[in-house]
């Protein structure tokens, strides 16, 4: 027989359950309240000796109730934050285990992906998630095998809180460290992320792929088209992550696509550059003056070379060769975008100053007068060029023989 300390603590969870059973949901959300109140941080013995070694009736009470009524989202929050308590204690892997029994991965992969669910509910199903994933590899591998990937890639790319956006970023990482079966799906999963609509899934995309690239030891191809078009934005924080990661790949199997793409950037195709108006446009409402995205990234493509050509030698002839001076000096020509004039001017003065090759070349391409014009301030010589001089750089010419040589800047 046990003691009475022992029999008060029974009679008390079998009145709270009973409770439970029988309540309604302001019952037992104020159930659940008092719970969260009461046992935050307490490991796994804790929480048995709190309920009297039955805090597992307790637990098959919150899971069932959720799995009925998580569409509709009654009490979701307090029942999430509630089960977070048994997830997160530590000795605490028997109610792990009785919570993944019943299918808790799956529900919380769903709740993360309602159209309805409130931000805050999405996030505390990603701590949950979380706290799975950090039990070990198996765990790891029940979420993916729960496609677990696509549901938080998904839930990063439309979600509107950067809280839950970093806890998406933050959960993708723990997903490809520690779990070789899937890991490159994660990776895939990133590189899936970068088209997407929302600029700071854009940019976290981008970061984990700088992280994760190393993990997974070989690139993707697919990763080269939408890592260039992340130039296009106007975000300046997305342009950055972009070219942070273009320098990474430049020691993996794609950087030849990339040193291509970058080249070929700088010549945009006509119909790109032809302003489409509207059918029903208001004559009187001023037209707006924002850049078009082909010409911003011919500017962030400039810049990316210029960076690249600074980082290694070895980079910049491999990009003359490609016949990056030629597109360059096209780009300087560019007289509808400043910055596409400057950035294109600051890197071929980079080469010019490199290769005494490719001086000679685009001292004969521009003129004695332009060339002058251009090493002496090459930021700011679009504010000091002609259209007549522009054109000069447009219809340039200029092909350099692979042979070359550099000199000390």
């Amino acid at each position: 027989m046990g003691s009475a300390k022992q029999q008060s603590a029974i009679s008390h969870i079998q009145a709270l359950l009973q409770e439970w059973d029988k309540g309604n949901k302001v019952v037992r959300k104020k159930i659940l309240e008092d719970f969260i109140t009461q046992n935050q941080y307490k490991t796994g013995p804790e929480l048995e000796q709190e309920f009297a070694q039955a805090a597992s009736l307790f637990l098959t009470r919150l899971t069932a109730w959720l799995r009925l009524t998580y569409m509709i989202g009654t009490c979701l929050n307090e029942q999430l934050r509630a089960i977070a308590i048994f997830l997160s204690a530590s000795s605490g892997h028997k109610f792990m285990a009785e919570f993944l029994e019943v299918g808790g991965v799956l529900t919380l992969l769903e709740v993360i992906g309602l159209k309805q669910a409130k931000e805050q509910d999405k996030l505390e199903a990603l701590k949950n998630i979380q706290y799975i994933a950090n039990a070990g590899r198996k765990y790891k591998e029940l979420i993916c095998e729960s496609y677990g990937i696509r549901a938080v890639a998904e839930c990063l790319a439309k979600s509107k809180s950067e809280e839950t956006q970093d806890a998406c970023r933050n959960l993708l990482l723990m997903l490809a460290k520690g779990n070789p079966k899937f890991e490159v799906q994660v990776y895939k999963g990133l590189i899936a992320l970068l088209p997407c609509s929302s600029p700071k899934a854009q940019q976290m995309a981008a970061q984990s792929l700088r992280v994760v690239q190393p993990v997974v030891r070989t690139t993707n191809p697919s990763i080269v088209e939408p890592l260039l078009n992340l130039l296009r934005t106007l975000h300046l924080e997305v342009q950055f992550e972009a070219i942070e990661l273009i320098k990474e790949l430049m020691e993996y199997d794609v950087k030849d696509s990339l040193l291509s793409g970058l080249v070929a950037l700088l010549r945009p195709a006509k119909e790109d550059t032809i302003v489409k108006h509207e059918v029903l446009e208001d004559p009187e409402v001023q037209p707006m003056n924002a850049p078009l995205p082909v010409y911003v990234q011919q500017a962030a493509a400039a810049k990316t070379i210029g960076i690249l050509c600074r980082d290694s030698n070895e980079l910049a002839e491999k990009l003359i060769q490609l016949r990056v001076t030629h597109n360059l000096l096209y780009a300087m020509g560019n007289m509808d975008y400043a910055d596409s004039q400057r950035q294109a001017s600051i890197s071929l003065e980079y080469l010019c100053r490199t290769f005494p090759i490719v001086d000679d070349h685009v001292k004969d391409a521009m003129g004695d007068n332009l060339y002058e014009l251009f090493m002496s301030n090459p930021e700011t010589l679009y504010m000091n060029m002609n259209h007549v001089q522009a054109d000069i750089l447009v219809s340039n010419k200029v092909n350099i023989p692979k042979r070359m040589k550099s000199k000390q800047v």
